[in-house]
């Protein structure tokens, strides 16, 4: 390990940066010198660049050190957001000497990060309260976005890339014994979201920030995260997340800003006539703020995590020292343990009060914040009447739905306001993304829970519910009341619950008279004919067996969030071009029909930055070198330059060589994380994205299993010349409880035993789950994949983001006409892409098709499914898996995702993947096209989309 070259007894005064200050002085006080760094920064508008001054100011030294660094030290100004390697290396000297989180003695490689890591945050809060300031001051309307997930990854080399900065710390580190990557892998990725929708919402901050919109984000801050991912023997295991475990450096905890959060208790009305919740359980949400550079640019903005914890005094100190541990913190676990995961199991009554608690926490928390801020820019007087063009709540997904009732709650209860401006002005501020079609994902919460855990709320909600069903009569009348009732059961907030008292009459459904059968007089007098004899020999009731009918279970009472978001805000979209068109015409249908200008698209997008600037160097500058300029970090319609150069073979050599040493990183990776080798002259297929029956993870390893059955079957000779070698990469978490989806990777991880170790196969084919995939691993894993699989059955994926970070890094795609994938293959051209399955349209009569029998199953997917149940791939049992592809009905049966339906053309379509591959011309030039085509994919392009068409925000350029 190298050891720290700066060890000399140095001071230095720094006041703390506060939001008031505009301009930041920072002191460097030592023996030797005393020298003053003032920042100004300016943006080239023509270069879309910035000037960063370094100004230094040397006192008469009293005693020289020997420090080579500070000798290197002179006014200098460097522009492109660059400063002197000697400054920054004194700048990380100072923060591993006196902003310590480890012992003094040795600057190895931890100590190093946390130093480096706070050095650039140095730099970061300058332009962070600069930001804050300017919004203050002009009092803008700005965004607020609000999600459960932020799937942020490693800030370090982002925060360097987007600074411009990245030469300067390199070199530096350099000096001080170290290389930036390998300070960087210190790094813990944050343990903050799970897949696509924490992503996005990263992708979504970064973007924002570098388009100089005004906005912020909120989530919470999860101590233990989702869960770290193991891999053993076993499958799947689940250990805590230890982001945390040594301290967040990039994080500033706002002592001073903290809400009060309630649950249970009671509603009562006081004198006033208001109502008021009382008693029950009091919280409070502390501010521990993260900032989001955005890329050439001042703008840094703010994403505001909530941890939780109750005030001291609940700490029962008499039950402690009586030797009731666990009983004296009782208070101060159940506030704290809000944080402690996120999505935390479900399956039990206090599983889902956990996951209620962080929903609210989350809402509570972040409107209570605006509602301050809006108030503070008010001033002296407060209207209204202008939040909503103050603010703007964008909800991701149906996760911060109660931001609903709690707006409400706020602006009625502790404002005063009446319902009708209260409602008016909370459907002007709220817009809600729908993120799946799936029925589950679109939560509903037991009334009941609610109404105990949040009883205001559910008294709002009540309320709204009224109000809906009182648009539906006002639009659809009472005559036909079948019409009538479908649309109440699609429409209304609340399911299986009574209509309120003020529509209890109108929506009573009218008796239907009964048509009185005439009957012929003969028959009446056979009847009257009857001899004593028959009637004698009749049962009489009481002697007949009573036969009680089944009680019939009364259906759970619900909120459904997902209609309440519809509902509540002014603004729904889908995230892709098919997806919204699903949720316009059949998620939400009867809304769509009654309020069709509320229903809108805005396809994902992902950050160029992150997801091909600086994860893959190597062709970023390839890029750049033949399209002229680098413009297209921020404008990625210039990729499109690149289709003119598809056929160049001079690009093709670079472009190839990019790509394996890309190969090359996730060799060594994939040795490292599972202990095999593999061959970088394979093809790369990578198919990584959480797992889920769904994204038919399945699908993909039947066919491996197919693949390996027919090698083993030919000659060695034959098996190279009807294959190409391929290295089959597998990456995700199955959730805790989801047992298919668990049992889907132990089918992975044995399967990819077997084969590994097959000296007959060799490299002809290796199959690899690397465990606990997060941000890192892909920004290995994307820059050096060759096909990368989106399989979901048709018309169940949203979008999908990973296709998008896979197609602009030079990957191929397989997949089916789902998500983002129709888009995809439009831009990149249909030869482009490897396309197979039933389309969404299908789906259904396919279905249909399986539950009335007429379903054939192809001969190769029986014998697939025969062959692992000989028991090859070792002794689990795989019958359940199995027998999910099998039967005509019932749950958990009968193939519901179609894997058995699309299984031919998937074989047929990856027979054509090995023939495009053989002839690398031609792949180079799809894999270029696909780069080229990726350029509407970017998150910049979808901010403008919400920025204009949503929020209703302008950019705002710091001067």
């Amino acid at each position: 390990m190298a050891t720290s070259q700066f060890s000399a007894s140095c001071s230095r005064t720094r006041p703390f940066p506060h939001y008031e200050s505009r301009s930041r002085l920072i002191d460097f006080t030592c023996r030797s010198s005393k020298s003053k760094l003032f920042f100004t920064r300016s943006l080239n508008r023509k270069q879309s660049r910035r000037s960063f001054s370094v100004k230094s100011v040397s006192s008469e030294p009293t005693q020289k050190l020997k420090d080579p660094i500070a000798d290197e030290e002179a006014s200098t100004t460097l522009s492109s957001l660059t400063t002197d390697a000697a400054s920054v290396a004194s700048s990380i000297k100072y923060h591993a000497e006196f902003t310590p989180s480890f012992s003094p003695e040795r600057l190895d490689l931890p100590k190093a990060y946390f130093a480096t890591a706070q050095s650039v945050r140095d730099s970061l809060i300058i332009n962070w309260n600069a930001t804050y300031d300017y919004y203050e001051k002009l009092n803008v309307k700005q965004a607020y976005y609000l999600s459960m997930e932020f799937l942020q990854g490693r800030a370090l080399l982002n925060a360097v890339g987007n600074l411009e900065l990245r030469g300067a710390y390199a070199e530096a580190l350099n000096k001080l014994g170290h290389k930036l990557e390998e300070i960087a892998s210190q790094e813990p990725d944050a343990a903050l979201g799970n897949g696509g929708l924490g992503r996005l919402a990263s992708c979504f901050l970064d973007s924002l920030a570098t388009l100089n919109y005004p906005a912020w984000g909120y989530g919470l801050r999860y101590r233990y995260g989702l869960f770290k991912q193991l891999i053993t023997k076993d499958g799947q295991e689940e250990i805590a997340e230890d982001w945390l475990e040594s301290g967040n450096p990039w994080e500033i905890v706002r002592n001073d800003v903290s809400y009060p959060v309630k649950f249970y208790g009671k509603v009562v009305t006081g004198s006033d006539g208001i109502r008021h919740w009382i008693g029950g359980e009091d919280i409070k949400a502390v501010a521990h703020d993260v900032p989001i550079p955005g890329y050439q640019t001042k703008t840094t903005i703010n994403l505001r995590l909530w941890s939780t914890k109750a005030p001291s005094e609940d700490f029962d100190l008499n039950a402690f020292n009586s030797g009731e541990h666990t009983k004296a913190y009782e208070a101060l676990g159940n506030a704290e343990k809000i944080c402690y995961v996120l999505y935390p199991g479900d399956e039990s009554i206090e599983g889902k009060v956990l996951r209620l608690k962080q929903q609210y926490t989350l809402c509570s928390a972040s409107l209570q914040d605006i509602i301050a801020r809006f108030e503070r820019r008010s001033g002296a007087s407060v209207n209204w009447e202008e939040f909503p063009e103050k603010v703007a709540v964008q909800m991701n997904d149906t996760h911060p739905t109660l931001c609903i009732p709690e707006l409400m709650r706020i602006l009625i209860d502790l404002k005063g306001l009446s319902w009708k401006d209260a409602w008016n002005i909370t459907q002007r501020t709220v817009a809600y993304t729908n993120h799946t079609v799936l029925p589950e994902a679109l939560e509903k919460w037991s009334f009941e829970l609610m109404q105990k855990l949040l009883p205001r709320h559910i008294e709002i909600i009540q309320m709204i519910d009224e109000e809906v069903i009182g648009t539906i009569i006002s639009e659809y009348g009472t005559a036909d009341y079948d019409l009538l009732e479908k649309k109440l059961k699609e429409m209304r907030i609340l399911e299986n619950v009574d209509y309120p008292e003020a529509y209890a009459d109108i929506l009573v459904k009218p008796k239907e008279i009964e048509p009185v059968e005439e009957v012929e007089i003969e028959n009446v007098e056979k009847v009257e004919s009857l001899d004593e004899e028959d009637k004698l020999g009749e049962e009489s009731p009481d002697e007949k067996e009573q036969v009680l009918p089944e009680p019939v279970p009364e259906p759970p009472k619900l909120v459904r969030m997902a209609n309440l978001c519809v509902v509540g805000g002014h603004a729904v979209n889908g995230v892709a071009e098919i997806h919204s068109e699903i949720v316009k015409e059949e998620v939400f249908n009867s809304f769509y029909q009654l309020w069709p200008e509320k229903f809108q698209n805005k396809t994902n997008g992902v950050t160029p930055r992150r997801w091909i600037r600086f994860c893959n160097p190597d062709l970023s500058e390839i890029i750049t070198k033949w399209i002229g300029t680098e413009e297209w970090v921020l404008d990625t319609e210039k990729l499109a330059d690149l289709r003119k150069f598809a056929d160049n073979e001079d690009l093709h050599s670079q472009w190839r060589a990019a790509k394996r040493n890309n190969k090359l990183k996730v060799v060594s990776l994939i040795k490292e994380r599972t202990g095999y080798s593999v061959s970088p002259d394979a093809l790369f297929d990578v198919q990584v994205k959480r797992i889920h029956e769904y994204k038919r993870q399945l699908l993909n390893i039947l066919g491996i299993v197919y693949r390996y059955k027919k090698m083993k079957e030919m000659t060695a000779s034959e098996r190279k010349e009807m294959f190409v070698p391929r290295v089959c990469i597998f990456g995700g978490k199955a959730f805790a409880t989801y047992v298919q989806a668990k049992r889907i990777v132990k089918f992975i991880t044995d399967v990819g035993a077997t084969i590994n170790h097959d000296p007959e196969i060799g490299d002809l084919l290796k199959v690899i789950f690397v465990p606990d995939y997060n941000v890192s691993v892909a920004e290995l894993l994307i820059p050096a994949s060759e096909l990368s699989q989106h399989i979901s059955t048709a018309g169940m994926e949203a979008s999908g983001t990973s296709n998008m970070k896979f197609s602009m890094n030079g990957c191929i795609l397989i997949g089916t006409l789902d998500g983002a994938n129709v888009e995809i293959r439009e831009e990149v051209g249909e030869d482009n892409f490897f396309l197979f399955g039933a389309k969404a349209h299908e789906i259904a009569d396919l279905r249909k098709e399986r539950a009335e029998g007429k379903f054939v199953p192809d001969p190769r997917f029986e014998e697939v499914k025969e062959f692992v149940r000989s028991g090859v791939f070792g002794p689990y049992n795989y019958d359940e898996m199995i027998g999910s592809l099998e039967g005509n009905e019932g749950y958990g049966r009968a193939d519901y995702f179609l894997v058995g339906k699309d299984f031919p053309s998937y074989l047929e379509c990856q027979d054509k993947v090995d023939e495009a591959y053989r002839d690398q011309k031609k792949w180079t030039r799809m894999s270029i096209l696909n780069t080229a085509g990726s350029y509407k994919f970017s998150s910049d392009r979808t901010i403008h989309e919400y920025a204009k068409d949503i929020w209703n925000i302008q950019p705002l350029e710091l001067p």
